[in-house]
């Protein structure tokens, strides 16, 4: 079944988590993902705000799993470690 990676992120550095999302899009398009909502409009109705919000579809949960611990998407995490503040969950879709 596929799944999703949601990140609920708050950007303190943005030259860091820059260079985090310039080597991230690829490492996530290699393990079949794709954004489907990435820091776009939204409405926070409960939990704690963070500004950015990131909804990328895998092909499956262990398609996004396999991708967070690649070595590419960790060389990538290295620049959002102290750069940000971060939650990431991956769901998988029941349909």
């Amino acid at each position: 079944m596929p799944a999703l990676w949601i990140a609920h992120v708050a950007v303190t550095d943005a030259d860091a988590y820059g260079k985090y999302a310039e080597l991230a899009g690829p490492a996530i398009a290699a393990h079949g993902g794709e954004f489907i909502a990435r820091g776009g409009r939204y409405v926070q109705l409960e939990g704690r705000d963070r500004a950015r919000n990131v909804v990328a579809r895998f092909p499956s949960l262990e398609a996004a799993e396999a991708c967070y611990n690649s070595p590419e998407y960790q060389r990538a995490l290295d620049h959002a470690r102290g750069a940000s503040e971060r939650d990431l969950v991956i769901v998988e879709i029941t349909e």
